[in-house]
């Protein structure tokens, strides 16, 4: 049995040891690639899509000459999801994309043949996706974001290390009780549990985040932590105003979030994750066999923090943070 501490080491230099230039691609060949998102299909190139096409193209693949991607977006509503995942299949690809626990589940109901390759914020091995990080098995392999559950209880740890004496903290969810967030909301009870902080969960019920934070300031939380999910992430100036207009500090999970406004992020590094990504599908394109390819975990997470924020909000962050973070907005 692999530790897996040791195990996060010794994929950490797979990280750097990919190489990113392109590398020359079957003559003549066009590669299918299926892209399955539970989110909203961005209106522009922006969003993951068009962040993980970037890094494709720094390979070699290039949209229109030896790649065609055909996405699909299941608007928010997870039940769309194994109709579009059939739709995927049907069109043969060489790969697919699946992000979230959700489209993974979907993804694998469809076909065990067709390689899989996700980014998710839970444990897969936790959520049942896949055997171990090692060897995966099957059609299925990927990026795990986080190389412990979900950190939704280090947020919770960080929030409290600001404000020691805080008691009620909220957790923003959206209105799905599938996929990860069921995970994520266990782990924060945990660690709310063993910090003596009362945890209020509040769900953004059909997108609503006006009346969700007007929920959360009823409850007069000193903290809020923003989950981990691709919806808020798309969203993220609506919440991260909201929070501002009810003055509320808040912890998010990417550092773009953080640098659109957000107080603090900890996670992985969006631009790095994407890049992951990428390698995986290209080595798939390659002929590796997705069962054999270690589910990879990020080698190094990002504290970011916007002191622009906190002083909006007349907070004053704790010198020991500030150390500690990766990067300072000022």
């Amino acid at each position: 049995m692999i530790d897996r501490r040791t195990f996060i080491r010794s994929i950490a230099g797979g990280f750097l040891a990919l190489p990113l230039a392109a590398q020359s691609q079957q003559a003549g060949r066009i590669y299918r690639l299926g892209f399955l998102h539970p989110g909203a299909r961005p209106s522009s190139g922006a969003g993951f899509l068009g962040s993980f096409t970037d890094p494709m193209r720094e390979l070699g693949y290039v949209e229109n000459r030896n790649l065609s991607v055909e996405a699909r977006f299941a608007e928010n509503n997870s039940n769309r999801l194994p109709e579009l995942a059939r739709e995927l299949v049907l069109l043969k690809p060489d790969a697919i994309v699946a992000i979230g626990t959700s489209a993974i589940r979907a993804g694998r109901e469809v076909t065990t043949t067709i390689p899989i390759v996700f980014l998710n914020n839970v444990d897969p091995v936790a959520a049942g996706l896949v055997a171990s990080l090692a060897r995966p098995g099957g059609n299925i392999t990927g990026v795990m974001i986080t190389p412990e559950g979900s950190l939704a209880g280090k947020r919770l740890e960080l929030l409290k290390e600001w404000a020691p004496r805080a008691t009620r903290i909220a957790l923003l969810t959206p209105d799905t009780a599938g996929g990860g967030m069921i995970l994520e909301v266990q782990e924060m009870r945990k660690a709310a549990a063993s910090l003596g902080v009362e945890l209020i969960v509040v769900e953004a019920r059909g997108g609503d985040y006006a009346k969700a934070f007007a929920a959360i300031s009823e409850a007069r939380p000193a903290a809020l932590v923003v989950a981990a999910t691709s919806r808020f992430v798309r969203d993220r100036n609506q919440i991260i105003e909201l929070a501002a207009s009810h003055r509320l500090p808040a912890v998010y999970e990417w550092p773009q979030q953080v640098k659109d406004g957000g107080l603090m992020s900890y996670g992985a590094s969006d631009t790095e994750t994407y890049r992951r990504v990428a390698a995986y599908v290209d080595r798939i394109f390659k002929g590796a066999k997705p069962s054999e390819l270690p589910i990879e975990q990020p080698s190094k997470l990002l504290l970011v923090i916007n002191l622009k924020t906190a002083k909006a909000l007349g907070l004053t962050i704790p010198q020991s943070l500030l150390l500690r973070a990766d990067e300072v907005i000022r």
